[in-house]
């Protein structure tokens, strides 16, 4: 990192590697607790971020780009340490263990190592991408790395799009709808690309990529290694499911208005949720600055602005665990919904 570019209050989204640093240590000196502990740290974060009105704001940022995009670059031996450690704690662990264990490992790998993929894969640094599609792979979801920069920043906010969750629409009723339309939809924006570019399915990345993750889980039922297969498919799922959330609470509701010639009009601040709390921001690359990432969809996480759009009523991790309950969820979504809609 060019330490000179950097301000002390810059220094916070070096939190996004301490996080799997402890979990790697939870889940080697104390793995049957090590599920509760990455329980309580989400509702520690989600109930400072909703009890201390001066976390609801980050710092500006930083104007120069590139200066902390090796962040997530060392996010990713830091995940494979990670798995290493929890398949070996698995591996010893009674089932009840295991299941904690992986809960824990999937918390990191879902919260933190998928957005650091999304980043990666928002990169024009050549090696970037490659680095997500690892991110993406070690989770069993590589499909992300298609559908996310090729369908859902073309469609988000549009009933076309299977990450948006519609007005009304559950977590629940929202999770198979987008993992089946997301997945369906990445193969078919694959194979488009293929066609358009006179190649088989050896070119294809999404191909090899899933090939790999399929390949792991097999190879691992082949050897009867029952505990760590079951590691591998509950910190993909615990991933998944946040991923998914975060996409729920992303763009819920909002939706762009159709233009005279059939196409949606341009993605405007209006069209995604935001919200700037200081400690889900500092874990998550800005992520909540969610408008002005799909603005500016190439500008690095650490130039992000806050913008006016449409705001959460609390930090990404709170809203996590709002959207779980839908009585909860909509109890305060509903009038946000309208104000944005009567907005704009």
């Amino acid at each position: 990192m060019n330490a000179t570019r950097l301000r002390a209050s810059d220094l916070r989204f070096l939190l996004g590697l301490l996080l799997p640093a402890l979990t790697v240590h939870s889940v080697t000196q104390r793995p049957h607790a090590a599920g509760f502990v990455a329980f309580a740290v989400l509702c520690l974060v989600a109930a400072l971020e909703a009890g201390i009105p001066a976390l609801a704001r980050s710092p500006a940022p930083l104007p120069h780009g590139g200066a902390l995009l090796w962040v997530p670059r060392l996010f990713v031996p830091l995940e494979l340490a990670l798995l290493a450690a929890g398949s070996f704690a698995a591996v010893q662990a009674s089932w009840p263990t295991l299941v904690g264990v992986a809960i824990a490992v999937g918390f990191v790998t879902g919260a933190q190592g998928i957005t650091f993929a999304h980043e990666l894969g928002h990169s024009r640094q050549r090696a970037d991408p490659a680095l997500g599609w690892v991110l993406m792979t070690l989770v069993g979801y590589p499909q992300f790395m298609v559908e996310h920069y090729r369908g859902h920043h073309v469609r988000a906010a549009t009933w076309g799009d299977p990450a948006s969750a519609r007005p009304g629409e559950s977590l629940w009723a929202f999770l198979p709808r987008t993992l089946a339309g997301s997945l369906r939809s990445a193969w078919q924006l694959e194979a488009l690309q293929l066609r358009r570019l006179h190649r088989g399915w050896l070119a294809s990345p999404l191909f090899w990529a899933t090939l790999a993750s399929a390949g792991w889980l097999v190879a691992l039922a082949a050897l009867g290694a029952w505990k760590l297969l079951a590691f591998w498919l509950v910190q993909s799922a615990v991933a998944v499911w946040l991923l998914e959330t975060v996409n729920y609470i992303e763009h819920y509701g909002l939706q762009r208005r159709t233009q005279p010639d059939g196409r949606p009009e341009p993605f405007g601040v209006g069209h995604a949720w935001n919200a700037d709390h200081l400690i889900s921001n500092s874990l998550l690359a800005n992520l909540q600055r969610h408008s002005d990432h799909h603005v500016h969809a190439w500008k690095p996480f650490e130039q992000l602005q806050a913008q006016p759009g449409p705001q959460l009523p609390t930090g990404y991790a709170g809203c996590i665990l709002l959207a779980a309950v839908p009585p909860l969820w909509f109890m305060l979504m509903e009038p946000r919904l309208a104000d944005s809609a009567a907005a704009g």
